[in-house]
């Protein structure tokens, strides 16, 4: 079962993906693709149970950006470490659309990659099978300070650092 890191501690998730034509499970929050939300939202919207949705590669936040009080959960999949799009999705979420609720990196996350993914945004981490729990957990501490801004850090550390001194 793979491993949740939410608010970098280890929690057991919730949420239940449901493919794109199986029966909705009453009560439990679920996850579902974009294309199922757009083709089910009215009967999505009045469940009484949480709602997230799964983004993939090829989404931009723009497609679920007027309905993102909707959602509690958005999920971003990475198919591959070395395509960052989805680095930027999260970032736009964060701060152009002011999504707050639990932004998920999923698919192929790595540990080395977990501090940046942070730094965009995503609060919530899941991991594959066999990955090192430890390990991605102190992926968080590998830096002590960061120079750039970021959504965690939105003022640069040469600002920080003159304020401090003033």
């Amino acid at each position: 079962m793979p491993t949740l890191i939410n608010q970098r501690q280890l929690l057991t998730d919730q949420w239940v993906h449901v493919d794109d034509a199986a029966e909705l499970p009453a009560l439990v929050p679920v996850l579902v693709s974009l294309a199922r939300w757009q083709h089910d939202r009215l009967l999505l919207a009045a469940r009484q149970a949480p709602l997230g949705v799964l983004l993939s590669t090829h989404h931009t936040a723009s497609d679920i950006a007027e309905h993102l009080h909707s959602f509690g959960l958005v999920t971003i999949h990475f198919p591959k470490f070395t395509d960052g799009r989805d680095y930027s999705i999260a970032r736009t979420l964060r701060e152009r659309f002011g999504y707050r609720g639990e932004l998920r990196a999923a698919g192929n996350v790595l540990r080395d990659q977990l501090f940046n993914m942070a730094r965009v945004g995503f609060n919530a981490f899941l991991l594959r099978d066999g990955q090192d729990v430890d390990a991605a957990l102190a992926a968080f501490r590998d830096f002590s300070k960061a120079y750039q801004v970021s959504v965690e850090r939105p003022i640069p550390l040469f600002r920080r650092r003159a304020a401090v001194s003033a």
